[in-house]
């Protein structure tokens, strides 16, 4: 009998290592036809989870509550599962390359923990060879067991959108694979009971790896070209976006936007890529060229802001900067590697220290990792500057007269409006009399 089907009849049980945006939605929806067994190392997290409290925002409260999900923060209850997914961020150093620490971590929980016939999974995002290369020597030694005798590995990318209500876990084609045919079956048929959107093999481990940091690769130069060209035509004095809609009306156009790149995937898989490209001998032209440009538009903004201040005749230093979002993307609480923050740090070169408010991020975790203390939305007053960092619904939402009555009292024109996500009207606001940029 297959290790899929014991999953099935529930003789055996599955293991998510990593109970975050990633690995929180997979084991909700495995738990729904196999025994599970979710971990975490952080007992914080595990005890949020056993109150029924979601802190990802990803599958709310109520299907916390109701999960038939074992949550531990003890790695020996992984012994009780054979069929193991390890969900953990991979970020970069300080320097740009990759920081495999938490991966190589959980695999040496896995692998204290793993018994024979077992299926290791691993979901982060890594350079092609990590799995295999780095991964499997630290399960064989952990475990003193022999993978491909003793147990199998495989290789499926998470391609989950944090906070994206539309492209959910179970409606997004899921590509697998694993180290031998038998492998990349049992894989194909564990994930394929979940994902509607149905399963994409592909013929090694080395090329699902590649495909993720590939696909993440794409998309920020494609973002990376609509940055440049914003820098560009903002010295022209062309509204980007218009030139974009306009643009968009040929039938070939792709539809992106400028913006900032953070976050845990777009901001940081194409650096692992860039990383094992050079170690091979290969300088990366066109994705490290992206990256620089997408690094650097946190500055941009917070210089377009700068101009416009002056242009209010208040002296600069003194004047009251709020910045309305930190996360690194809109409706999602997830602050990881957040670019606003770039926008924050250039601002207090020039004296500023901005306010920061957002309804979604957790205060405690914003100023752990950044030093940022957040405001309530509804403490916003007396405002010379609004910056519209993210286009969280609540941002969306808010009136023009709740958005006039944050600032300090006198005309329009001591007024700047940033608008860094085009969620506001440009033609409204200029007419009103302020100053407003978007990027």
């Amino acid at each position: 009998m297959s290790l899929a089907m014991d999953l099935s009849n529930r003789s055996e049980s599955l293991s998510v290592v990593g109970l975050g945006y990633v690995g929180m939605p997979l084991a909700l929806a495995f738990s729904k036809i196999y025994s599970v067994i979710g971990y975490d190392i952080s007992p914080e997290v595990i005890k949020k989870y056993k109150s029924g409290i979601d802190p990802t925002k990803e599958v709310g409260d109520d299907a916390i509550k109701e999960a038939a999900i074992e949550f531990t923060n003890e790695e020996e209850r992984l012994r009780g599962a054979k069929f193991h997914i390890i969900a953990v961020p991979t970020p970069v150093n300080s320097h740009k390359t990759p920081d495999l620490k938490p991966v190589e971590t959980a695999s040496e929980i896995v692998g204290r923990n793993l018994v024979k016939g077992s299926i290791v999974v691993y979901e982060s995002t890594v350079y092609p060879g990590v799995t295999e290369d780095v991964c499997v020597p630290i399960l064989e030694r952990c475990s003193g067991l022999l993978c491909g005798r003793d147990f199998k590995v495989g290789y499926s990318p998470e391609r989950i959108n944090p906070g994206d209500k539309v492209h959910r876990l179970e409606s997004i084609t899921k590509i697998v694979s694993g180290m031998d045919e038998d492998t990349l079956e049992e894989v194909a048929e564990v994930y394929g009971q979940i994902i509607k959107a149905g399963v994409f093999r592909v013929s090694s481990i080395r090329v699902a790896e590649a495909a993720k940091v590939v696909e993440n690769s794409q998309r920020d130069i494609n973002i990376a070209f609509m940055n440049e060209l914003a820098m560009v035509f903002d010295r022209m004095q062309i509204d980007t976006r218009e030139v974009i809609e306009a643009m968009g009306s040929k039938w070939n156009a792709l539809n992106f936007y400028p913006g900032l790149v953070g976050g845990h995937c777009i901001g940081v898989d194409p650096y692992y890529f860039i990383y094992e490209a050079e170690r091979l001998g290969y300088h990366s032209q066109i994705i490290l060229s992206g990256r620089k440009i997408n690094d650097g538009m946190g500055g941009f903004v917070a210089e377009a802001i700068i101009k416009k201040l002056i242009l209010t005749n208040r002296p600069v230093m003194d004047s009251k900067v709020v910045i309305l979002g930190i996360t690194f993307k809109e409706n999602c609480p997830d602050i990881r590697n957040t670019k606003v923050v770039d926008i924050f740090e250039k601002l207090r070169e020039y004296g500023i220290i901005p306010a920061v408010a957002d309804p979604l991020a957790d205060p405690e975790e914003t100023r752990k990792h950044y030093g940022i203390k957040l405001i309530p939305m509804e403490d916003i007053q007396e405002a010379d500057c609004l910056v519209f960092a993210n286009a969280h619904e609540e941002f969306k939402a808010l009136s023009e007269e709740k958005i006039e009555a944050m600032y300090r009292k006198g005309s329009p024109g001591e007024r700047v409006l940033i608008d860094v996500k085009g969620i506001l009207d440009k033609k409204r606001w200029l007419a009103k009399g302020y100053h407003f940029w978007r990027l």
